[in-house]
């Protein structure tokens, strides 16, 4: 039975989000329909918004962290997950294709999603973000992107576990594989540099430099676990993480900005053999110039991150239990509950740099 729901639609590439109706049909094979409770606004968001990363794809439905509700449920999926309370995933590994078999589904080629079945009351087919589309009441996924946690945890905490939370605290603890006791610096100071924070904290990193230009993110930073702040804006970060560092640099840099200039930064403050993570999603154009035979001198490695490197069910469950248990703090990077009439506000928050997040609220 198709339903009615309300949503955020990106029709035009820099043009405001619409809030219209727009019309979901039943779940099919595997799919499942979600009330959605909460979505935190990401900068990726802005970026799919503007056209940053093309412009292929519109009309949007916009948003893709969110928590809720699964309300129905498509053939193929056990009845019982209805009432299932879920965080969703924007990649859901597929488990056959050439990086599954080999053990690698954090690479998966094939990641699932439902089919488009949402439109809009002109009939126009949605492109819900990521796959999931979540700036609405209700959307529809793919069963297992849909990721079951403990019902007694707030929705606009556990939406931000979706998508940036996961993606910072994951860079930290998979992709670079941060050591207990080892010194770290992170380029950007927002919802995903503040979880890198925090993970490189739960990684056992005694060493922690945030990096931003803004004097009320860095102080933020401290409140994630920071032991140390370098302003951008007065002088070379370089410089000043290697006076923190004894001259040496640090074991691991992160670049959650997606700029060249703070990504040689985040290369060039590094110790010798140090790791530097490419977090930030930089769209098409922008390049990086750089000396290689400084790159080979240092040694080392430039990874880019891709979601954390997570496996949603393995680590959606386990940073709600850290949330639960006060590990893992997300009550902090919530700065401001909206409405759903709210979210073109809520871009331009993010552009002044006011909000680590800004959450949909539904509930």
């Amino acid at each position: 039975m198709t339903i009615t729901a309300r949503g955020a639609i990106a029709r035009t590439p820099g043009a405001p989000v619409e809030i219209e109706e727009f019309t979901i049909d039943e779940p099919g094979s595997n799919e499942v329909l979600v009330k959605i409770q909460a979505s935190g606004v990401c900068h990726t968001d802005l970026g799919v918004k503007s056209g940053t990363y093309g412009t292929s794809g519109f009309p949007f439905l916009m948003g893709h962290e969110g928590a809720g509700i699964i309300e129905a449920v498509g053939p193929g999926v056990d009845a019982s997950r209805v009432g299932e309370y879920v965080i969703l995933a924007w990649r859901a590994p597929c488990g056959i294709c050439r990086f599954c078999t080999i053990g690698q589904p954090r690479y998966c080629a094939n990641s699932l999603n439902a089919e488009k079945r949402m439109r809009s009351l002109k009939g126009e087919i949605l492109s819900p973000v990521l796959g999931i589309g979540t700036f609405c009441t209700h959307t529809l996924v793919h069963e297992r992107q849909a990721i079951p946690v403990s019902p007694s945890l707030p929705p606009a905490q556990m939406s931000l576990i979706g998508c940036g939370v996961m993606t910072g605290v994951g860079a930290a603890l998979y992709t670079a594989e941060v050591r207990p006791g080892s010194s770290v610096a992170v380029f950007g100071c927002g919802g995903v540099g503040d979880s890198v924070i925090q993970g490189a904290r739960l990684a056992g990193a005694t060493t922690i430099i945030a990096v931003d230009l803004d004097a009320q993110k860095l102080e933020w930073a401290k409140g994630f676990g920071a032991t140390h702040t370098v302003n951008a804006s007065e002088g070379d970060p370089v410089e000043a993480i290697k006076a923190i560092t004894g001259g040496n640099g640090v074991n691991y840099s992160f670049e959650a900005v997606g700029i060249p200039q703070t990504l040689e930064q985040a290369l060039w403050c590094r110790d010798l053999a140090g790791t530097c993570v490419l977090i930030g999603v930089p769209g098409p154009g922008p390049r990086l110039d750089i000396d290689m035979q400084q790159l080979f001198d240092f040694g080392g490695s430039l990874k880019p991150c891709w979601y954390g490197d997570c496996l949603p069910t393995r680590d959606f469950p386990l940073l709600a239990t850290w949330y639960e248990q006060g590990q893992l703090k997300l009550d902090e990077l919530v700065t401001r509950k909206i409405t759903l009439e709210e979210t073109e506000e809520a871009f331009e928050a993010m552009k002044r740099g006011e909000t680590l997040r800004s959450v949909i609220m539904f509930t």
